[in-house]
């Protein structure tokens, strides 16, 4: 892709937490992320349930006439917590085929704040993309400093020479979904090999 060509986005996968948070900036940004995601035209991806910070994004895309698309394993659509109002509701088997069917429907991806299970999406998704799995932008909307932590996680890796900084730039970190959303449309696709790092120390 050229510096100038923009990706093409159909739809984009949103990971985010079953619970609303502790603070109102977090219902906000989701309901920012539906708002802008409507703007651009872009269906949305996601776990397939009603509540937490998933509902709410989900919610605002409905109400505006966008897809939604929800993914969500057996487990979970036994305890209610399913939407019932979606444009298509997908019924998997477990929590892996759940991640590699909205990987698979999903032009990006993008995490909003959440808890182990959002955390381990973000992570899984790029290391599909370190490992070549996949070439689509990931993304984190950093609320309130959300992933700063994780962030400088990251950081370390590359420090201590764990991490490629080439993969370290995959994830596209951003506090406004519009912004965030246009940062993804101007995104490079990177491939670049896994860093099988043999020397010594």
């Amino acid at each position: 892709m050229s510096e100038n060509e923009e990706q093409v986005i159909r739809r984009c996968c949103v990971f985010s937490g079953s619970s609303p948070g502790a603070r109102p900036e977090y219902r906000a940004a989701a309901s920012a992320l539906g708002e802008a995601l409507l703007e651009e035209g872009i269906g949305l991806v996601y776990g397939g349930a009603s509540v937490g910070l998933m509902g709410v994004t989900a919610d605002v895309v409905l109400a505006g006439g966008g897809e939604v698309i929800g993914v969500i394993p057996e487990a979970l659509q036994a305890h209610g917590v399913a939407h019932e109002g979606l444009s298509e509701l997908r019924v998997v088997g477990s929590m892996h085929a759940r991640k590699r069917e909205m990987a698979e429907l999903a032009d990006t991806f993008v995490a909003l704040p959440g808890g182990l299970g959002t955390f381990e999406e973000l992570l899984e998704i790029l290391t599909w993309a370190q490992l070549g799995d996949h070439a689509k932008p990931c993304a984190a909307l950093d609320v309130c400093g959300y992933f700063q932590k994780l962030a400088g996680l990251l950081d370390q890796a590359v420090s201590e020479r764990f991490l490629k900084p080439v993969h370290r730039d995959l994830l596209i970190m951003g506090s406004e979904p519009r912004a965030l959303l246009a940062a993804i449309l101007k995104a490079p696709r990177v491939s670049a090999g896994k860093w099988l790092d043999r020397t010594s120390t």
